[in-house]
C-alpha cells in the first residue's frame, strides 16, 4: 500500500484596515471634550459614555485589528489611546463622587498631571512614528503634542493657558480626525485618491 497523502490547506483571514473606526472614535471623543474644555458645554456627565466607547472601545477594537495586520504601530498608538479615555472616563467619575465621597475627596490632581506627561512622552516618540506613515497622521500627532502640553501645564502648575491650549488643539485633532476616517474609508471604498493625506516625511528602512 501506498502512504496516504497528506494535504496541507493554509486559511488567510484577511481583515479590513481598521484606521477608519479608530480616527472616527478619536474625532468623536475629542470633538464632545472639546467643547466642554471652550465652554460651550457643561460638565463631564455626558463626555464620559462618548470616552468609553468611542474614545476607549472604538480605538481599542481598532489596536485589536492593526494587532492581526501585524502593525505594530497601529496597535499601539490605537490602544494606547483608547486605555487614556477609558481611565480618564474612570478620572471623571472618581473626581464627581461615583466611587463615593471619599475617594473623591482624595483625588490628586497632580497625579493627573504625572499622567498626562507621561502620555506627552510617549506621544513625542509616536510622533517621529507617524512622520513615516503620512502627513494627516503626523499632524494628528503634533496635535496630541500640544494637547498634552495644555493638560501638563495646566494640571501640574496650574497655568491657565495650558487649559486653552488643550482646548484648541482638542478641537483640531477631532478635526482632523474626521478628515482622516474620510480618507481611510472613501479612498479605500472608491479605490482612488478622494481625499488625500499627503506623502510620509521620512522613509521606512
Amino acid at each position: 500500500m501506498q502512504p496516504e497523502k497528506q494535504i496541507v490547506q493554509s486559511v488567510a483571514i484577511k481583515v479590513s484596515d481598521p484606521s477608519a473606526i479608530g480616527f472616527f472614535g478619536l474625532a468623536i471623543v475629542t470633538f464632545v471634550a472639546s467643547s466642554q474644555k471652550l465652554g460651550w458645554t457643561e460638565g463631564v456627565a455626558l463626555v464620559i459614555p462618548w470616552a468609553i466607547f468611542l474614545g476607549a472601545l472604538a480605538q481599542i477594537y481598532a489596536s485589536l485589528s492593526d494587532s492581526k495586520l501585524g502593525n505594530t504601530f497601529g496597535a499601539t498608538a490605537f490602544g494606547a489611546y483608547g486605555f487614556f479615555w477609558l481611565a480618564m472616563a474612570m478620572s471623571w467619575m472618581l473626581q464627581n463622587g461615583v466611587f463615593g465621597e471619599q475617594l473623591a475627596a482624595m483625588a490628586d490632581t497632580q497625579q493627573l498631571g504625572m499622567a498626562f506627561l507621561g502620555y506627552l512622552i510617549f506621544t513625542l516618540i509616536m510622533t517621529y512614528g507617524a512622520a513615516a506613515t503620512h502627513k494627516v497622521l503626523f499632524f494628528i500627532f503634533v496635535l496630541i503634542d500640544f494637547l498634552f502640553i495644555g493638560l501638563s501645564l495646566n494640571a501640574l502648575v496650574g497655568v491657565e493657558f495650558g487649559h486653552d491650549l488643550a482646548a484648541w488643539a482638542e478641537l483640531l485633532i477631532a478635526l482632523l480626525s474626521f478628515y482622516g476616517c474620510g480618507a481611510a474609508v472613501l479612498n479605500t471604498h472608491l479605490g482612488r485618491v478622494v481625499l488625500p493625506v499627503g506623502k510620509p516625511f521620512i522613509k521606512k528602512g
